[in-house]
């Protein structure tokens, strides 16, 4: 096949998986994850019921593809924010806040429990958690920061803490976990 009709037919197939992709969410968020079908995803994404089963075999396969795609765009903002100006530290500073500014913002959204249970399960998110903690526990090395502790822990330890900003109350208020988390990275006296 010629170059470009080869490019044009991929980005028709990206174009519709997107389309897929992003009404299938809009559509568990408004009507729940068992409230969705297969024909509503494809009348919404403007396809046929046959098209849609070429890229996918039911709701649950869309939604772990949207939400992979999630997980990788916020790694993907994560390490752009790793190769900006500033000293190592400064750029850790920068990861963590950014990290805490996204599991506040997922718990904001109401994906429901049912749609979480389903796109957290251990084996689905395993590998992202380890890719993120390793690219933690690299920029502490960087930092270098407390040394009486290993990168690793200390590592486990900012991802475990800002956690918790999915609780906090407002931005505010997750800006201060930030501050509280950087303040135990530093040497102790």
């Amino acid at each position: 096949m010629p170059k470009l009709w080869t490019e044009t037919i991929e980005t028709h197939r990206s174009q519709v998986r997107e389309a897929i992709l992003e009404n299938t969410a809009a559509l568990v968020a408004s009507h729940g994850l068992r409230g969705v079908t297969m024909s509503q995803i494809a009348e919404d994404a403007s396809i046929g019921r046959a098209t849609l089963y070429k890229y996918f075999p039911d709701v649950e396969s869309i939604l772990v593809a949207w939400h992979e795609r999630q997980v990788a765009a916020h790694l993907h903002h994560l390490a752009s924010l790793r190769s900006r100006a500033g000293t190592p530290y400064e750029r850790l500073a920068a990861v963590l806040e950014a990290y805490a500014g996204i599991c506040y913002d997922i718990a904001h959204q109401d994906h429901g429990t049912e749609m979480a249970a389903l796109l957290h399960r251990r084996e689905r998110i395993e590998g992202a958690e380890r890719q993120l903690r390793d690219f933690v526990c690299d920029m502490i090395t960087e930092a270098t920061v407390r040394t009486d502790i290993s990168p690793g822990e200390l590592a486990v330890y900012c991802l475990n803490a800002l956690a918790a900003a999915s609780t906090c109350p407002s931005r505010a208020a997750v800006k201060r976990l930030v501050t509280v988390t950087l303040t135990g990275l530093r040497p102790s006296s």
